[in-house]
C-alpha cells in the first residue's frame, strides 16, 4: 500500500510538473504573439525617413541611419507592449505560481506608482496610470483564460478559449476601448506636444493587424 501511495504521489507530481511546463510554453506563445503584433504595428506606423545622398554613397552612414530607424521602431514596440507584458506576467504568476489576484494588482500599482513619481508630470500622469491599470486588469482576465486553455499555438488557445469569432471580436472591441482611453489620457497629459496624427495611425494600424489575424485564425478553423 505504501508503494502504491508513493507512486500515486509521484504521478501527481509528474502531472503538476508537466502542467507547469505547459503553462510556460503557453506564456511564451502569448508573449511571442504580442511582441509580433507590436513590432508589426511599429513597422507599419513609423515611416522611415528618406536617406540622404551621403548615406547612400557612404555605406557606414547608411548602416547607422538604418540602425537608428530600426532602434526607434523597437523602442516604439516596447512602449506598446508595456501593458501587455505587465498583465501577462501577472497572469503567469496567478496561474503557475498560485499568487493571488490581489497581490499581483498591488504589485502592479506599486510599479506604476514608482513610474509616476519618477517621470515628469507632462509625460506620465495619474490619468494615464489609471487607464493603464484598467487595461491591465482586462488583460489579466484574458491571459489567465489563455494560460488555462488547451492549445499548441496561439490560434488554438484563442479558439479553445472564445469558441467562435464573435466572442473574440467582442473581447477585441472591449480591449480597443480600453486602449483608446489610455491614448485619450495621454493626449490630455501631453497637450500641444501630443502627436495626434501618429495616435490615429497607430489605432488604424492596430485595427488592421488584429483584423487580419482574426481572419486567419477563424478561417483556418472553419
Amino acid at each position: 500500500m505504501a508503494v502504491k501511495h508513493s507512486r500515486a504521489i509521484q504521478n501527481r507530481l509528474n502531472f503538476l510538473n508537466m502542467s507547469k511546463a505547459g503553462i510556460k510554453k503557453k506564456y511564451d506563445i502569448i508573449l511571442g504573439r504580442e511582441t509580433n503584433v507590436a513590432r508589426l504595428v511599429a513597422l507599419k506606423a513609423i515611416k522611415p525617413k528618406p536617406f540622404s545622398v551621403w548615406e547612400v554613397l557612404i555605406p557606414i552612414l547608411f548602416i547607422l541611419g538604418y540602425m537608428r530607424s530600426k532602434e526607434q521602431r523597437e523602442i516604439f514596440a516596447q512602449n506598446l507592449l508595456f501593458t501587455k507584458k505587465t498583465a501577462l506576467e501577472a497572469a503567469y504568476n496567478i496561474i503557475k505560481k498560485a499568487h493571488s489576484r490581489e497581490s499581483e494588482e498591488l504589485r502592479i500599482k506599486k510599479k506604476t506608482d514608482e513610474l509616476l513619481r519618477a517621470l515628469p508630470d507632462n509625460v506620465y500622469s495619474e490619468a494615464i496610470r489609471q487607464e493603464q491599470l484598467n487595461e491591465i486588469n482586462l488583460l489579466i482576465d484574458h491571459y489567465c483564460k489563455l494560460l488555462s486553455a488547451d492549445g499548441k499555438d496561439y490560434s488554438e488557445l484563442i479558439t479553445n478559449t472564445y469558441q467562435d469569432r464573435e466572442a473574440y471580436e467582442a473581447f477585441q472591441e472591449t480591449l480597443k476601448r480600453a486602449e483608446n482611453k489610455v491614448t485619450q489620457a495621454a493626449r490630455q497629459t501631453l497637450g500641444g506636444n501630443a502627436d495626434s496624427a501618429m495616435a490615429e495611425r497607430i489605432g488604424k494600424t492596430t485595427d488592421a493587424v488584429r483584423a487580419a489575424e482574426i481572419d486567419k485564425i477563424f478561417r483556418s478553423n472553419t
